[in-house]
């Protein structure tokens, strides 16, 4: 084979390897829309721990059973008052830091017991995405704030589900 020959074969190769590149691009980004158009009320959780805000840290914490990883208080009505993870549960368990500022730390560890109510430790105005919003706002959200839960409310503020990041995952690789 003469070195023009491997040149053209070569030639040849790498302008189907970007053909070929060019319709995976495309392939993937068809994908990528049809998930990102898909209603959050589609992939949310329906069935997660609900909360009253005088329920206590020890009830929070016994609901947190296999998949829940977070609670949502809710008032008689399903209105969101607030929301509390498993992480935000961490925070109160820090070993104080060796300079506390004026004690805070101190405080922080000291004052979670079992009888505390999750009122007192809820995060209150959580940030929240729309029942009728799709996964690519969802995604957007969840991505620029770094929350891992978000409550799906409606128009009346009512609590209709719960979306995780695993949620969306589990939905991704089903799909996919």
């Amino acid at each position: 084979m003469s070195d023009i020959e491997t040149l053209l074969k070569r030639r040849h190769s790498l302008k189907l390897q970007r053909i070929l590149s060019r319709k995976r691009e495309e392939l993937l980004s068809y994908t990528q829309k049809r998930l990102l158009n898909v209603p959050v009320r589609l992939v949310m959780d329906r069935d997660f721990l609900k909360l009253s805000p005088e329920d206590t840290i020890d009830s929070l914490i016994h609901g947190f059973s296999g998949e829940e990883t977070a609670g949502v208080i809710v008032d008689e009505e399903d209105k969101l008052l607030g929301i509390l993870t498993m992480k935000d549960l961490l925070r109160f368990f820090i070993p104080p830091t060796k300079y506390p500022i004026v004690g805070l730390d101190l405080l922080k560890s000291s004052r979670l017991t079992k009888r505390c109510k999750v009122k007192d430790f809820m995060v209150k105005n959580p940030i929240t995405i729309n029942v009728n919003d799709n996964l690519g706002q969802a995604i957007r959200v969840i991505v620029e704030t770094g929350k891992h839960h978000l409550p799906v409310i409606d128009k009346e503020r009512k609590v209709r589900g719960l979306l995780e990041v695993k949620d969306i995952i589990r939905f991704i690789r089903l799909t996919w």
